[in-house]
């Protein structure tokens, strides 16, 4: 059973392309289709592990095919004379055009097979323009097939996979700010940071796709929610912040400075990884995000210890390098404080929309 909830979304979207493609094969007879395999094989291919997802698929499938199969119909038409002893130069004029389309337009990417499997599939003696509509029939019965079966057989709606990742972003941003906002105490483990970064990047990632098949949902009013571009924003600016900060802590301060701002860099670190965390979670479960009081107390106490760096008289005689990192640290606590009040705005606008 632990199997099984682990790998629930790849059983779920097993589940779905099974059905899809039962149900396109039984449309095909029940609609006379003779060539069902163009359904079910529809079907099949543009079954996706959400709603938004699946409906990209099948227009961009539906699109791509239908460019291919009105080129495929032209070119015979139009060369028809050349076709039975030209068959190199047919297929040429045939997939260069649709070949650079699909390449500039990943939308069209059926279009180079529709046409040659029209061009090279054997001659119908109704034309070549009754193949052409067969194939289009069976891929737009595939493609109304699958998304049936996206919409009502264990529908997946983008939003929550979208919470799940900015979830996600949230949990290894608290990891990784840890370690660099303490890094003027302890410097941290390079390669560590390095494959958080890596992670953060990778589930940003994921979330901006999230996003867009959200805003796809949401304009064919599959969904409703709040916009997530503003959340994924708000992530990425924290992100940066992280970086800059983790510049600044990136070589060690002088003893006479790091002595001074152990305490309060420790107490930050750990007050803005407890929120981050807990913003995880609260993304993820789509609730109200967390209460920032205790983040920003720290974070002006770790600023004002920085500023107050230059009223103490051996500071005076620090390296400008060693100063203007000094000011570069509290500036970017500046502005994380500030990007994480947003950062709650956007939260709480996310757990409204799922209400």
């Amino acid at each position: 059973m632990s199997l099984f909830r682990r790998y629930y979304a790849q059983f779920r979207l097993a589940v779905r392309i099974t059905v899809a493609g039962l149900l396109a094969y039984v449309l095909c007879q029940l609609f006379g289709l003779a060539q069902s395999y163009q359904a079910v094989l529809t079907s099949v291919i543009v079954m996706q592990g959400s709603v938004g997802a699946s409906l990209k698929a099948v227009l961009d499938r539906l699109l791509g095919s239908l460019g291919g199969a009105l080129w495929a119909v032209a070119v015979i038409v139009g060369l028809q004379s050349l076709y039975p002893f030209h068959n190199v130069v047919v297929i040429l004029v045939v997939l260069v055009p649709m070949a650079l389309l699909a390449a500039f337009n990943p939308a069209y990417r059926a279009a180079p097979a529709t046409a040659i499997i029209l061009l090279l599939a054997p001659a119908s003696i109704n034309g070549p323009l009754a193949p052409a509509i067969q194939r289009m029939a069976g891929i737009a019965l595939g493609g109304f097939a699958a998304f049936f079966v996206a919409l009502l057989v264990l529908p997946v709606r983008i939003q929550g996979t979208f919470a799940e990742a900015a979830g996600r972003v949230s949990a290894r941003m608290a990891e990784l700010a840890a370690i660099l906002i303490n890094g003027v105490n302890l410097p941290g483990d390079p390669g560590t940071i390095q494959r958080l970064h890596d992670e953060i990047r990778k589930s940003i990632s994921q979330a901006e796709l999230a996003a867009e098949e959200v805003l796809r949902e949401k304009a064919t009013h599959l969904s409703e929610g709040p916009d997530p571009l503003p959340m994924g924003r708000a992530l990425r600016r924290i992100r940066n912040d992280l970086a800059m900060i983790g510049r600044v802590t990136s070589e060690v301060f002088p003893d006479l400075v790091r002595e001074r701002l152990v305490a309060p860099s420790q107490t930050a670190a750990a007050a803005v990884a407890g929120f981050l965390a807990d913003c995880g979670n609260a993304i993820s479960g789509r609730a109200s995000a967390p209460s920032l009081e205790t983040v920003e107390k720290e974070l002006a106490q770790f600023s004002a210890s920085l500023t107050g760096l230059r009223w103490i008289g051996p500071m005076r005689d620090l390296p400008d390098d060693v100063v203007g990192r000094i000011y570069g640290l509290a500036f970017s606590l500046e502005q994380l404080q500030r990007n994480l009040k947003e950062f709650v705005d956007r939260i709480n606008e996310l757990a409204a929309g799922g209400k």
